[in-house]
């Protein structure tokens, strides 16, 4: 079957500029132009979503670049008719490359008569024609399990790793990893792990959703540089809750990194008037205008280890190879500074 001597990227409205930083990425990687598909996602007055693909897709090996972020419906269903657009014009393969993964936190059943909405979203990225899915830092590793096609999963925490090295490389000795929760230990342990710093949790209970009762600190905190780290922060509530808590417990800075940036209603306010002194996302989710105009909060870029893990896919190359700090350095050279 004819192709071009490139993977083809396509993109919806999701994050917009994320889709051109990794297009600009791979072209750097390979030395030649790789851009976006030229195409329109478009809406017509009810809203219903119009994909119309511009360029010739027939036996090419696609990749749709979409988080499912807010609004995360509109997002989903870009997704899918995308998918169906490329199945219907002939592509060799299509793989969603999905930096954020919307309705991740409905993963099991937590109450009778709930749904498991991330598995019923992964039926519908199969039936749309979706062959392989790249994604960051899923809500629970078992979600891989709802595909019955390829999932990759990418870390932040390398990343973090790499930042946290470079912005406390004078005190690494005083940083403390923090976990918010008892669930998120493992990937606190991971990023501890990479920086070789000691372990904390943050136990809270919760009397109803959205509104933690009481935070006990495990561990002993005082005189640390805290890193509170986890995979999303939404309203920042309990976030900036467990800042002012492990301050009280002795800590004598926090700082968090966070991977999704979802940031819904008060989260920049809440987190600007926090005592925290920073805290970094990444743009798998696009920022606001709040967001990037909030003096204690930094952005990571993704793009770099995002063209990466493409081009190994295309090549038939490993991905977990890009866990690893001395593959992932290259990756991010020039990206840390001082």
């Amino acid at each position: 079957m004819p192709s071009t001597s490139e993977p083809k990227l396509i993109s919806g409205n999701a994050n917009m500029p994320l889709a051109k930083a990794i297009a600009r990425r791979m072209s750097m990687h390979r030395g030649v132009s790789v851009g976006l598909c030229d195409a329109r996602v478009e809406r017509f007055n009810d809203q219903e979503i119009f994909v119309e693909v511009y360029e010739n897709v027939r036996g090419e090996d696609m990749f749709i670049i979409q988080p499912t972020s807010n609004p995360a419906n509109d997002n989903l269903m870009e997704l899918l008719i995308m998918s169906d657009a490329l199945r219907r014009s002939s592509a060799s393969r299509i793989t969603a490359v999905i930096p954020y993964f919307g309705y991740a936190r409905q993963d099991r059943r937590s109450k009778a008569r709930t749904p498991i909405s991330a598995k019923l979203v992964a039926n519908m990225i199969v039936e749309a024609g979706i062959e392989r899915v790249l994604t960051m830092d899923l809500h629970a590793a078992q979600i891989q399990g709802f595909f019955d096609i390829p999932v990759d999963n990418l870390y932040a925490s390398p990343i973090f790793a790499l930042d946290i090295m470079t912005q406390f490389k004078d005190s690494l000795d005083d940083v403390m990893v923090v976990s918010p929760d008892v669930g998120g230990v493992a990937r606190a342990r991971e990023l501890a792990k990479r920086i070789t710093a000691p372990l904390s949790i943050v136990d809270k209970r919760r009397e109803k959703a959205g509104e933690v009762a009481e935070m006990t600190v495990i561990g002993d905190v005082s005189g640390k540089k805290c890193i509170i780290v986890d995979d999303m922060v939404d309203t920042a509530g309990t976030l900036c809750k467990a800042a002012e808590v492990l301050l009280e417990n002795g800590a004598s800075e926090v700082h968090a990194y966070i991977t999704h940036g979802v940031m819904s209603g008060p989260a920049v306010e809440r987190v600007t008037k926090s005592v925290m002194k920073s805290l970094v996302l990444t743009d798998t989710i696009q920022p606001s205008e709040a967001v990037k105009g909030a003096a204690n909060i930094r952005i990571l870029p993704t793009a770099p280890v995002f063209a990466q893990a493409i081009l190994n896919i295309w090549n038939g190359t490993s991905v977990s190879s890009l866990f690893e700090t001395p593959t992932l350095e290259p990756v991010y050279e020039g990206q840390f500074g001082n």
